[in-house]
Parts: structure tokens; sequence; C-alpha cells
């Protein structure tokens, strides 16, 4: 009897003690499937587009509606491939941007501050800049010391923090100042006390003090450091960590030099260094003393100050850094590299350098790779319009917000780990700096009637900022190539990920991102960027 059981077990539909226990194993067996770990995922789906769209959250209707003329592609999502480990996306903070803030009420000033370091109100900027000395957006040339000062006795970062008199330069004459007292080092103190806020800061060097260089063609402008002057330089860059430190503010990252190329022709605070001058003074002066005043951990580059070389054109990057790299008594100093995206017209062309992005990380795949600078001049009649049409730079034409998302998404899906733009608030017409060098910014105020204008540059940025952040990593994203579509994707340490997608075309693009089991759909809008935030419910 038991074999005949046995035998009617295997039969389908025979009703019979054992066929109800077949039955039950068979309900026990479904219940007990593998469920996909991102069943409770739901998305969130933010969009800023030409059409004026600011970050909106797009309504599940809007997200899946269907256009007259749509393409459609799917994006499997692949969040257990894993690449680099994101540092942070925002803008840097300039004297210029002090005095900005230090122009309007105290309450805007605050909200500003809130709109680009909150996570919950704003941008959430985790990463950002600084300059060491003036730079191209100070109001006037300065340094930390008094001339000729060998020993650097006279020593002082009270330039960073001791507010504004009005009589800087022609731009700021005449103005009125809410908090005279208000300065760069104010700005990062107030910026670091905001609910939630969380940033990294590189700094950076334009220029030595005049007196240390030789071949200037206008004050801090042009030349180069005097070997004879490396130690010394070498010592200044450490006191300037120690003495932001007393302050309460950590410096993250140093750059030994910005846009070392230019020795000859800027137009502002700069200084020369060729490959083998850049790998000299690291080795032999800059690394040394940051070890010996206890910045920097040989041990482990990641756990201190972290040196980043370069700092210029991602265009010529490789032939510079391979000097020190190749050396290892100056790459054990270096965590990484640092580069601009200038000149902004070639990048289309050359399809945004990302043949150069390749090989720096094939070539250096246990150094870390940072967009530390990216500007546009500004069109102080248009500027949030210039942001989508034709603009100009010194060699040709562009269009800043294709030219920004797909700088930005190339970069990252080549290696980089954090972007930074340059200067985070200017006035309406770029200012101020003396050089009649004028640059627009993610946030802009007019200094006369306090209005405060957000460009399309905030919101890009805050598409990346605000939904991928700190320790995230880059994951697979895989799909069909498609004209004029660039997307990118990141998983962050609480489990959410972030899929960014920029439509260049000029029709909506219907994007459907499979994830295990499930699919998000969503449509983006002609010249439209969007993040679908995916998150636990």
């Amino acid at each position: 009897m038991k074999n005949y059981n046995e035998k009617m077990n295997m039969q389908p539909g025979i009703l019979n003690i054992s066929g109800f226990w077949f039955l039950f194993i068979s309900i026990v067996f479904v219940s007990c499937s593998p469920q996909s770990a991102y069943d409770n995922y739901v998305s969130d789906v933010y969009q800023t587009s030409q059409a004026g769209d600011n970050l909106k959250l797009i309504s599940s209707d809007e997200a899946k509606k269907t256009a007259a003329v749509v393409k459609k592609v799917t994006l499997q999502l692949l969040p257990d491939k894993e690449y680099q480990k994101y540092y942070g996306f925002g803008a840097s903070f300039t004297e210029s941007s002090a005095w900005n803030l230090a122009t309007i009420p105290v309450a805007s000033r605050k909200k500003v501050l809130a709109k680009l370091f909150s996570p919950t109100e704003g941008a959430g900027f985790t990463l950002t800049r600084t300059h060491i000395n003036s730079s191209d957006y100070s109001n006037t040339h300065y340094t930390y010391i008094k001339e000729g000062d060998e020993d650097l006795s006279t020593f002082s970062i009270q330039e960073d923090m001791k507010g504004f008199t009005g009589e800087e330069n022609d731009q700021v004459r005449g103005i009125e100042l809410i908090e005279p007292s208000y300065d760069l080092i104010p700005m990062i103190l107030e910026a670091s006390g905001i609910s939630g806020a969380d940033f990294k800061i590189i700094a950076s060097p334009w220029s030595p003090p005049s007196w240390m260089k030789t071949g200037e063609t206008a004050k801090m402008t042009n030349g180069t450091l005097l070997p004879k002057y490396y130690g010394l330089w070498a010592e200044y860059l450490s006191k300037y960590v120690s003495a932001y430190k007393e302050k309460g503010i950590t410096i993250w990252g140093l750059t030994p030099q910005n846009e070392p190329l230019h020795a000859h022709n800027a137009q502002w605070d700069s200084n020369g260094f060729t490959p083998e001058q850049g790998r000299d003074f690291l080795r032999d002066h800059l690394g040394p003393q940051l070890v010996k005043d206890g910045h920097l951990n040989l041990e482990d580059l990641d756990a201190g100050l972290h040196v980043l070389i370069y700092d210029h054109n991602k265009s010529t990057m490789n032939d510079y850094v391979a000097k020190t790299y190749e050396d290892p008594e100056a790459s054990k100093y270096a965590w990484g590299t640092a580069f601009h995206w200038y000149t902004n017209s070639e990048l289309k062309e050359n399809n945004w350098y990302a043949k150069e992005l390749t090989e720096l990380q094939k070539n250096w795949p246990n150094k870390g790779m940072i967009h530390s600078e990216s500007s546009i001049d500004i069109d102080a009649n248009a500027p949030i319009g210039q942001y989508w049409r034709a603009s100009t730079d010194y060699a040709g034409t562009f269009v800043p917000f294709e030219t920004y998302a797909y700088d930005i998404i190339t970069d990252l899906n080549h290696g980089t780990q954090g972007y930074v733009e340059w200067c985070s608030i200017l006035s309406n017409r770029g200012q101020p700096n003396p050089y009649n060098n004028f640059n627009s910014a993610p946030v802009l105020i007019n200094p006369v009637t306090d209005e405060v204008i957000y460009t399309p540059l905030y919101y890009l940025l805050s598409h990346f900022s605000k939904f991928i952040r700190p320790d995230a990593h880059r994951i697979g994203l895989k799909g069909k190539a498609v004209d004029g579509l660039i997307y990118t994707a990141a998983k962050n340490p609480d489990g959410s990920m972030a899929v960014v997608v920029y439509n260049n075309n000029e029709e909506a693009q219907e994007v459907s991102i499979v994830l295990d089991t499930k699919t998000f759909t969503t449509q983006v809008a002609p010249k439209a960027i969007q993040t679908i935030h995916l998150r636990s419910k």
C-alpha cells in the first residue's frame, strides 16, 4: 500500500491524503521562492528641463505619459556591480562668494547657504573647493605674510576673516554691505553649521607671494616659484592647513598648484610649474613637510590630507601626471589627480576627453580622480536662458547645460570620484574680481536689489549632489546606446539608488529601468535631465 500511495502522490488530480499533502507542499514551495530584494522599492522622479522644470518632482502619471513621438530604451540596473567610490559634488567657497553674501540680509544669506548645503532643503553639496591666498575671484591680491618674511613669523589667515571695507575695487565700491565683518572663513563656518551639512574642502593656491617668484607679468600673475623658496612655500602651505584646522575647518584635499601650465598666458593670479618642477616640489618639499606636520599619512593616503596633483585641463593631464606617478618617491605622497574641463567649446568634439579619462584610470588605477573646476562666462542679460542656447568662449561655441550634463556624466562613467564647479555664488553680473573675467555660478545675487537667482546649473548639480551621497558607488547600468541620451547610476550606503539620465534630443525619451524583477518607467522630456531615485518604502 505504501508504494501505491507514493505512486498516486505523483499523479495530478487524485484527491486522497497524499494528494492533499502534495498540494500543501506545492503552496509552501511557491511562498518560499526567492523574492527580489527590491520588491518594496519605489521611485521618485525629478526633472530639470529647458521648458522650465527646476528639479520638479514628476508624478507617476507624468512619468509614464505617452508623447506623440517618443523613443524607447530599456536600461538594466546592476547594483551588485560596483565601481569607484564617490566623495561628492558641489561648488567652491571664494572671497567673491562671501562678499556677495555680505550684501544681503542675514535671513536671505542663511537661506542661500541652506539651499546650497542642506540635503533636505537644498542641493546638499558635499565636495567644495577654496583658494589659498587670493585667486581670480578675490577682491584684491593678497597673501598671508608680509613681504620678505622668510621665517613665516608674520603668517596669518586674518585676510580670510577680516571682512570687507567696500573699497577693495571699483566693482564693490558704493554697494552697501549688510554685514561688513563677513568673509571667507565665516562663510565656511556658517555653511558647516547647517543641519545635515556634510562637505569636504579642497584647497588650492593660485600664486605664492610675488617676492618668491620670477618672471611675473603683473602682481602674482604668471612667472614661477624660485627653487630657493620651494621649502619655504611648502611650509607655508602646511601652515595654512594647520591654521584653518585651528579655526574649526578641516581641509580634506590640497592641490600644490592651481593650473600649473599657466606660466606666461594667465590674466590673473597664477604660477607655472612644469611636470618636473611639480614632481620635485612634491617629492622633496611639500610631501615631507605635510608628513612632518602630521597632515599626511603615508600608511593610508585616504586617512589624512589628500594631495591631488595637476589641477589643470583634462585634455593634457596624462603627460603631466606621469612625471610624478612614475617616480615612487614622489608618487607616494599623491592621493590622486585633480583636473578642469577648459576649453569648454572643445569638449564635445573631443568626446568630453573620455579617452584621456580612461587612460588615466588604466595607467594609475590606485590613484583618485576629482574634477576640481569648471565655469562659464556670464551673459548678464540672460543668466537663465544662456544655459540653453549657444554660448562662447575664446575657442568657439557650446551649449552650457548640454556641456555640463555630458561632461559630468562622462567623467563619472570613466572613474571620476567627485565634481566641483568654481564659484558657488557670484553677483548677477559675475562679479566681483579685479580682472574683468565674469563667470556665472549656481547662485547669482543682485547686491543692489538683494534678488537671488538660482541658475539651471544649480539644479543640474543638485541632480547629482542631492541623490548621490558621500561613499556612494557607481554601479552597472546596461543599455543600448541612443543618440542624444547619456546616463549613469549610483548606489548609496543606505541602499537607495540614483539613475541620472540626460536627454539632449528634441523629442521625449521613454526610459524603462529594470531592477531585478521590477521595472520603473519614466518619460524624459526633450532637453531635460532626470534623476530617478529608487528607495525602499
